[in-house]
């Protein structure tokens, strides 16, 4: 039986400032929180979908300091460019540094939250690329000139195929 994604559950120290930056900035709502049962220590449930209770949640006992070191990123995506670019605009002003990849499958914006764990947002291109793979994209280009430009920069890349072809070769690959 396969298993899908569910939540990232993040050690955190200012649960205050957490909370804002993924409420304020990337739009996920509150669904619950309490203490967590034989310890002093709350948790925090945050969602974006109806059917998930929790995407993120959030645990505020993280004592160390500097950037949180034990997790490279987690990964959201957006159904179109239109969603990513809104997401681009919700990030402007907020002092993060946005770093626009495309792997050739997905444009990505990557990031850091307020203690530095990293985030990708993304949306998929209409190819498969082998991967690991990646280019700087220009987040100022419109849509046409983006996709003439990403298939240019990957199709002569080992791998590059339609998405759909790729998916229904794993699809057999999976069952």
């Amino acid at each position: 039986m396969a298993m899908t994604w569910s939540h990232a559950v993040l050690y955190v120290k200012d649960a205050a400032q957490m909370l804002d930056f993924y409420t304020r900035v990337l739009g996920f709502h509150e669904t619950d929180r309490g203490l967590i049962r034989g310890g002093p220590a709350e948790i925090i449930f945050l969602s974006q979908h109806p059917s998930e209770h929790h995407q993120v949640a959030m645990v505020p006992v993280r004592q160390d300091e500097g950037p949180s070191n034990s997790l490279a990123h987690i990964a959201f995506r957006v159904v179109n460019m239109v969603e990513l670019r809104g997401k681009i605009a919700g990030l402007q002003g907020e002092n993060v540094e946005m770093r626009p990849t495309t792997h050739g499958n997905t444009w990505s914006i990557y990031f850091q939250d307020p203690e530095q764990n990293g985030i990708e947002i993304f949306c998929d291109t209409p190819w498969h690329v082998t991967q690991p793979a990646g280019k700087l994209w220009d987040m100022d280009a419109d849509d046409a000139t983006l996709m003439a430009w990403t298939k240019e920069a990957f199709e002569s890349e080992l791998g590059f195929e339609a998405k759909d072809a790729f998916h229904a070769r794993l699809a057999e690959t999976l069952n």
